[in-house]
Parts: structure tokens; sequence; C-alpha cells
């Protein structure tokens, strides 16, 4: 006797579930690779800055050019490292702006001009 193999035409069951699995998943590791990479990066351009403007404008530039890095990597490298580095390049930014807004409002003055 032969096995009875089903047509098709009327299913016998639920149909397997598909599955999707991410090709890159974003790990820890790499997370804190970027916030560690980035967080050196900001660090060493604000020291460039001899005055709170310079600072200021140091910090704007070296994190334009992390968020261009971390949009590479988005597309074609680590989304991971990309998080991390996006993540750095915002807090470095809150506080760069934080002190601006912090001396502006104790001396009357916009110190960027």
């Amino acid at each position: 006797m032969m096995p009875y193999n089903p047509s098709g035409l009327f299913p016998s069951g639920r149909p397997p579930r598909p599955t999707y699995r991410e090709p890159n998943p974003v790990g820890g590791a790499g997370v804190a690779a970027g916030a560690a990479g980035t967080l050196a990066w900001l660090v060493l351009f604000g020291l460039l800055g001899r005055s709170l403007a310079g600072y200021a404008w140091w910090t704007l530039l070296a994190g334009g050019v992390a968020w261009f890095a971390a949009l590479v990597l988005v597309r074609y490298g680590d989304r991971g490292v990309a998080a991390g580095i996006a993540i750095v390049t915002a807090g470095g930014w809150s506080i760069a702006a934080a002190a601006l807004a912090t001396r502006w409002v104790t001396s009357g003055d916009w110190p960027l001009w």
C-alpha cells in the first residue's frame, strides 16, 4: 500500500509559519564599541577648543563626522556600532548645548558669535 500524498488542493493541517531572521543582529558588544570609540573621538576634538565657543564648534564638527560614519555603517557595516555612535554623539551634543545655554543665561551674551 502506498502512503497517502495530499494534492495540496485541500491542505491537511496548518501551513508552516515563515521565520524571519536578521542577517546581522545588533549585539551589545558592537554598541559598546561604538559608544567607547565615539566618546574618545568627541573628547579628543573637544579638547582642541580653547574656549566654550571653540569646544562647541569642535564638538559639532566631530559629531557630524561621527554621524556620517554611523550612516555608512548602517548601510554597509555593523548597525550595533552605528547605534552606539549615534547615542553618544547625541549625548555629546546635548552636553555642548547645555554648556552654551548655561553661559548664555549667566552672561546674557550668546557665546558662539
